[in-house]
């Protein structure tokens, strides 16, 4: 049997050595465009581009609730693939919307119906600025129809660790990383089906 010693001066200069080494998987600088939280996401929805078999022309973002996935298809068959999180049963937008508006860092005011929904959001009746403690997180993609603003984003989070739930009130959120990546690839007028 093996008798080890941990001194302190050995516990820092290891975890150094590992810092460096780049063995820590949760360490990463946190900046106002990423996540506020060192979390963990599902191997099942961090952003990798993938194969697609969808009928839906490139440039069109594609949302599947069921999967918990969304779509930025690609020409040739091919999409980037995002983990989402997305609204609690019936809650959410279905069928065709267009990005009608975009923001960097928004601002978020809930609505009557999620004030009713959930009281303790009354709160925040005045709005929330933009910020890493705001719930729209880093962007937000507008979803509209007819030239209405339909109420429903798709956006970051400040809750990254609820990537791959329903949990929202209807919108669609992405972490920070990855609601940027989408941000920086999609101009207003992009077509999205939700389904």
């Amino acid at each position: 049997m093996v008798n080890f010693t941990m001194t302190r001066r050995g516990l820092l200069l290891g975890g150094l050595a590992l810092m460096v080494s780049g063995c820590m998987p949760f360490a990463r600088a946190v900046t106002p465009q990423t996540s506020a939280h060192n979390v963990r996401i599902d191997p099942r929805f961090r952003r990798q581009r993938v194969r697609y078999y969808g009928s839906e022309p490139a440039g069109m973002i594609v949302v599947n609730t069921s999967e918990r996935h969304l779509y930025a298809v690609e020409p040739d068959g091919w999409a980037t693939r995002y983990g989402v999180g997305v609204g609690q049963e019936g809650l959410s937008l279905k069928g065709i919307a267009t990005i009608g508006r975009k923001a960097e860092w928004p601002s978020w005011t809930p609505t009557a119906n999620m004030m009713r929904r959930k009281p303790h959001l009354v709160q925040y009746a005045g709005g929330v600025p933009g910020g890493p403690q705001n719930p729209l997180g880093a962007r937000a993609l507008y979803l509209y129809r007819n030239g209405n603003d339909t109420m429903f984003r798709l956006h970051g989070t400040n809750e990254p660790w609820t990537i791959g739930t329903a949990v929202s009130s209807g919108c669609i959120r992405l972490t920070n990383e990855d609601i940027i990546d989408l941000y920086d690839r999609t101009p207003e007028g992009t077509r999205v089906l939700v389904i």
